[in-house]
């Protein structure tokens, strides 16, 4: 009987060791290949229907990029380089980077604040510097809600300052870091704060990959924005909301727009415990 016992309890152990887990590698997360319920039929009309999306493998970054990772980035490439798009609007009253004796320094008390003013090119190209991307639209809403059709990240619950960084005045950001509103794969702020860039054009769902909507070039069309920013009101927080703006819109920065960046590149043998195998 001893050892019919410690064979169950092995087994069971093994089982539990089975179970697919968040793995996190260098602050980003992976979110594991499947499909995901995208959109929903109560709301917005452009966030109808309701309808499966497969989502190949990828890693998501746990936080939107901070002021002082971005100004590592501008004193490595600065902010417009010759014949390219303006990646970063320092001269706007609203920006948290200021440039000071040769280097571009974040604000004082806002180094881990996540960056605003970020126009979409300065996003994309922050992002290729450090060999990632931006997020598609699918992926930031998989990355967000799973796969049980919560509204929030967190759940089913309300909003509440302890989840998310909302209902608050002009340019009133914070901190990055809100454990309590993550994911179900631990990805934090995905909604407050500021909203996200993604890399995907605007086109009515069903969400398809080869429709023309990936990847937006910035050449014409819309781009997609996601999340919520620290001043839109509780009511507007959703995971399914969609926003988006025209060529000259991600060409600017603003105030209520962040980003984070992703990859398809294979983290797994670098997370903790590697991937769920």
């Amino acid at each position: 009987m001893i050892l019919v016992g410690r064979l169950v309890v092995s087994l069971l152990a093994a089982n539990l060791l089975a179970i697919p887990a968040a793995a996190g590698a260098d602050g980003i997360m992976l979110i594991q290949v499947g499909a995901f319920w995208m959109g929903r039929d109560d709301g917005a009309p452009d966030e109808a229907p309701r309808h499966r999306v497969y989502v190949r493998d990828f890693w998501i970054e746990r936080h939107k990029v901070t002021n002082a990772e971005f100004a590592l980035f501008l004193n490595a490439t600065g902010p417009r380089p010759p014949g390219s798009d303006r990646r970063y609007d320092e001269d706007d009253t609203d920006a948290r980077i200021h440039r000071s004796q040769g280097r571009w320094i974040a604000d004082p008390g806002f180094e881990r604040h996540p960056v605003a003013e970020v126009s979409w090119f300065g996003a994309r190209d922050y992002c290729t510097w450090t060999g990632r991307r931006l997020p598609t639209e699918a992926e930031w809403e998989k990355a967000a809600r799973g796969d049980d059709e919560r509204p929030y990240p967190w759940g089913f619950a309300a909003p509440t300052p302890q989840l998310a960084v909302f209902g608050r005045a002009y340019n009133a950001t914070d901190s990055t870091s809100r454990p309590a509103g993550a994911s179900p794969y631990r990805v934090e702020d995905m909604l407050g704060n500021l909203r996200e860039w993604t890399s995907t054009a605007l086109r009515p769902y069903p969400y398809r990959t080869d429709d023309g909507r990936e990847p937006y070039t910035g050449a014409t069309g819309r781009v997609v924005v996601r999340g919520a920013s620290h001043d839109d009101p509780a009511e507007s927080l959703g995971v399914t909301r969609r926003r988006s703006y025209d060529r000259r819109g991600a060409a600017a920065g603003h105030h209520f727009v962040g980003f984070r960046c992703a990859t398809s590149e294979d983290l797994g043998e670098v997370a903790p415990g590697g991937r769920s195998r």
